[in-house]
């Protein structure tokens, strides 16, 4: 089957922050997991690359930069552009305060204040394609994709086609008149189109207004229908936070109608609001947690865990910075998409990187221990080549046998729920029935049946856990 999973979804007003890791760690891993049931997947992204919010930025940057570029800054592209944004609303806040102490009420002082003004001539500028406008407009946002982009590689997400905005937000207005014909839409007095949804239990919706310009849920039946004739997926997913849900309920609801031939098969991989210990974050007001910052933290957290327990001291420098590397990022990733997506979720650095407990370096740790149990016996010459089944098995061995043959069945239960956490689920279990294995059976001592018997059994395990990491972007240290 062909299937499209859209993901990421960023704006270029500012960084990729938390909730964009929790988007693009279940957004790839979903992808991976579907592909490997033999789907044929294609991976998108589409950039918020026009609007007022961009405009802000944009403003901000002409009023208050005096001509300072990331690389006379030295900032990173995304986080230099994501300033601006928070310095446009502390200038906003400081205008509509200072209209509302003259005596205009709160309401007249947000439409009146001078850089608000700004901004949405900005916006009718960009709109009209004025030279000037659109130059700033082309420079800031190249900014800002070099920032994603590094972060893109730094925690291993790609996507086959991205898609912008920019170029999509007019389209989707002949839809509109095809629906008028096939009586899906109808149209008010005023001109405006709406559609009627009140057999699906949803609302009357609009979809055009009155002066022709598109809405959103527009843009997005133009988009689905472009994507259609890009790719000819039949089975179509949007990886977008719950906020979002009666929106896609809409979107599905109007391409059912339409009649689309992918509208069977639409998903909406819904995931909740991701918090810290400290509560919730605002990129308005600049509170929110910047990926890159994230990310590392993580990694110094894994270093500190390295060092207080010595455990790399006899690695070579580059060695150890790549593990180290490792290990951050399977905290990070892991520590994510463990919880059931429709789950709200608070994320602890520190917790993430315990080498105990459900964490993706406790995996990474019983897959390297599974691996050098292999790399010891071919030290020893053992020969593994033959496999004689023991007369006898113990209870452990039993156990993880039986869990190891779940793995076909969990990778296509994932699939089927769009849910990475019941693979990541399993692969703790795995990695926990391996440990118990290890302590309550020899393994490099035992008779020579038993011997090369769980010497293939800890060779599964290790194909197993590193197979099951990598379809959630989790890379595997073979040393740690």
């Amino acid at each position: 089957l062909n299937v499209m999973v859209e993901y990421s979804s960023p704006n270029t007003n500012k960084p990729l922050h938390l909730g964009h890791l929790r988007n693009n760690f279940l957004g790839r891993s979903i992808a991976e997991i579907l592909k490997t049931t033999g789907n044929k997947v294609v991976k998108t992204c589409i950039v918020n690359d026009r609007g007022i919010h961009i405009c802000k930025s944009m403003i901000a940057w002409q009023l208050f930069a005096n001509g300072a570029t990331p690389a006379s800054t030295n900032t990173k592209g995304d986080h230099f552009v994501g300033d601006y944004y928070v310095k446009f609303n502390d200038v906003y806040k400081q205008e509509i305060a200072t209209l509302t102490a003259a005596g205009h009420t709160k309401e007249q002082s947000e439409k009146e204040a001078p850089i608000f003004k700004a901004a949405q001539q900005m916006l009718i500028d960009w709109e009209a394609g004025k030279p000037n406008v659109m130059e700033l407009w082309q420079t800031m946002n190249t900014w800002v994709y070099d920032g994603f982009n590094t972060t893109y590689n730094k925690i291993g997400c790609d996507f086959d086609k991205t898609y912008y905005e920019s170029n999509t937000y007019l389209l989707g207005k002949d839809l509109v008149e095809q629906g008028l014909d096939k009586q899906v839409f109808f149209q008010k007095e005023d001109t405006s189109v709406w559609i009627d949804l009140t057999d699906e239990k949803l609302d009357h919706k609009l979809v055009l207004r009155s002066d022709g310009t598109s809405v959103y849920i527009t843009q997005d039946i133009a988009m689905a229908r472009l994507r259609e004739n890009d790719f000819h997926a039949r089975k179509v997913g949007y990886v977008v936070a719950d906020e979002q849900n009666y929106h896609f309920q809409v979107l599905f609801a109007i391409l059912k109608k339409l009649g689309e031939p992918y509208a069977d098969g639409l998903f909406h991989l819904s995931y909740g609001m991701v918090e810290l210990p400290s509560g919730r974050m605002k990129s308005r007001e600049g509170t929110v947690v910047d990926a890159d910052d994230l990310i590392a933290e993580v990694i110094s957290e894994a270093q500190n865990a390295a060092t207080e327990s010595h455990t790399l001291d006899n690695f070579s420098e580059s060695e150890r910075t790549d593990i180290i590397r490792k290990i951050g990022l399977a905290a990070l990733k892991y520590h994510i998409v463990k919880v059931n997506p429709k789950k709200r979720m608070v994320f602890d650095p520190k917790e993430s990187v315990d080498l105990q407990g459900n964490t993706g370096p406790y995996i990474q740790y019983a897959y390297v221990r599974s691996k050098s149990v292999e790399a010891m016996a071919k030290n020893r010459g053992i020969d593994t080549t033959t496999t004689v089944l023991p007369t006898e098995l113990h209870e452990t061995e039993k156990q993880l046998i039986l869990n190891l043959y779940e793995f076909p069945k969990i990778i296509e239960e994932a699939a089927a729920q769009y849910d990475p956490s019941l693979l990541a689920s399993y692969l703790y279990d795995i990695a926990k029935g391996f440990n118990k294995f290890w302590h309550d059976v020899p393994v490099l001592a035992a008779e020579n049946v038993e011997q090369v018997f769980r010497l293939k059994l800890a060779k599964m395990v290790a194909h197993v856990l590193s197979h099951g990491l990598d379809l959630l972007g989790i890379e595997v240290p073979e040393r740690m």
